[in-house]
């Protein structure tokens, strides 16, 4: 797939890669394809993406689909209205954490089901290549604005009850994000301190980028939480289907180890569930499950390959390193870190506990974090890696390569859009993790 068709959505620059005839042309193409009759449209608070959701309309429209116009909102609201109204699929106009000059469309399919590679875009760019967006209706569909803010709020609701939380002190960035119109509706009735960071929209994003896994990103919760004497800080991305969390000192804890934290909590109200994750989490995701009495599956990185994955086995909970937390509802499955950041307080609430604390469990597990290299043949280099460390281990290929050792493991794949690898592994000790970890970048870099 090229620019701007990627893994798992349409994405890039406005107006160079993403333009408005891309929006009407991913419209028709996307009602040719799937036949779908009724579609929920969405956009965020982008300055690009009204126009971006309206040539989309006229696209769908167009090709004979009734158009369920939900105007500003998140992702996840995306999500829930297409779950919510049954209807055949839905499309969010956003780049989610990308900078603001960017803009594009995450697709969906009935149940929220991802149109990603080896899922349909491919054929849905295939059509828009080849200018063979299927016919026009004889009778368009109509364009109806609904409005679902009240009823999404009340769904989160019904998995957390926000006056049971404790009353912690909790910073909230949204980043000039979506969050924005949520959070503090999602707070109500609840005893929670919430300190807000930049809750204005403005997709302009004047105070910092809208995506909290880049350190720089996260300055200003860090110092804010530490003024304030907060319990827990939380930055959620753009677009609001990814959160991320730092502890009282303002450290940041790593998504696996938040993955393994919620999964407590579910694997006791459902015993022997399965939890899905990904290949770049810390063995605390498998090992708390095991301890519980679960199951863990471990999958390709991705929302779109996360979500089919959890589909296929019926998982109960799933979640990934880059902060997406996935759960079920109606059989079907969705990301949103808006429930994700209530259902951190009502872990940490019936654990009695600080974030702080919690993370202590994690303290025997030495993680690396994502590094990348550039490279001239990533095939040649997986080659590379796969004869050199697969001997010592248990050899994987779900993504990439991986290696699982006692205690420790390696995976290296490549990027979707760059001539790139990247690398993620883990050791018992700080030491073990970095001396893994050279060991492995000399051969990729070699």
């Amino acid at each position: 797939m090229a620019d701007p068709f990627k893994a798992y959505d349409v994405r890039g620059l406005y107006g160079k890669n993403v333009t408005d005839e891309l929006a009407y042309q991913v419209g028709r193409a996307f009602v040719a394809h799937t036949g779908a009759r009724r579609v929920v449209l969405g956009h965020d608070m982008r300055v690009s993406s009204p126009a971006l959701a309206r040539e989309f309309a006229r696209g769908l429209s167009e090709a004979g689909a009734d158009v369920e116009d939900i105007g500003l909102a998140s992702t996840d609201m995306l999500y829930f209205a297409v779950i919510d109204h049954d209807a055949d699929g839905g499309i969010e106009v956003t780049a989610s954490h990308n900078p603001a000059q960017y803009n594009g469309f995450k697709v969906t399919r009935k149940h929220a089901i991802p149109l990603g590679l080896g899922s349909g875009l491919e054929a849905i760019e295939e059509r828009v290549r080849s200018n063979d967006l299927g016919p026009k209706a004889d009778k368009p569909g109509t364009v109806t604005q609904v409005n679902v803010l009240d009823d999404f709020i009340a769904f989160m609701h019904s998995f957390v009850d926000p006056s049971k939380l404790a009353p912690l002190k909790v910073v909230v960035d949204v980043g000039n994000g979506m969050g924005g119109m949520i959070v503090e509706r999602l707070f109500e009735g609840s005893p929670v301190h919430l300190v807000p960071l930049f809750f204005e929209l403005d997709g302009n994003f004047p105070n910092h980028e809208a995506n909290p896994l880049l350190e720089e990103n996260r300055r200003d919760l860090i110092a804010k939480v530490r003024e304030v004497g907060a319990d827990v800080g939380i930055g959620l991305d753009g677009d609001t289907d990814r959160a991320f969390f730092v502890d009282s000192d303002g450290s940041f804890c790593s998504g696996d180890f938040i993955l393994g934290l919620l999964a407590q909590p579910v694997l006791r109200s459902r015993p022997g569930a399965l939890i899905t994750y990904d290949v770049r989490c810390s063995n605390y995701v498998p090992d708390t499950v095991k301890r519980l009495g679960g199951r863990s599956l471990v999958g390709k990185v991705g929302h779109a390959y996360a979500k089919n994955l959890m589909r296929e086995h019926q998982a109960a909970f799933g979640g990934e390193v880059s902060g997406h937390y996935y759960f079920k509802h109606r059989g079907a499955y969705f990301d949103s870190g808006n429930l994700t950041s209530l259902l951190l307080l009502q872990t940490l609430t019936e654990m009695k506990a600080s974030l702080k604390e919690a993370m202590v469990e994690t303290k025997d597990y030495h993680v690396s974090g994502e590094i990348n290299s550039r490279v001239q043949d990533a095939d040649e280099v997986l080659d590379r890696i796969e004869k050199m460390f697969g001997p010592r281990g248990e050899l994987l290929k779900i993504d990439g390569v991986s290696v699982v050792g006692d205690r420790w493991w390696l995976n290296v794949r490549k990027s979707n859009t760059e001539p790139l690898v990247r690398l993620n592994c883990e050791g018992p000790t700080k030491e073990a993790m970095e001396q893994l970890r050279d060991e492995v970048l000399a051969v990729i870099r070699q």
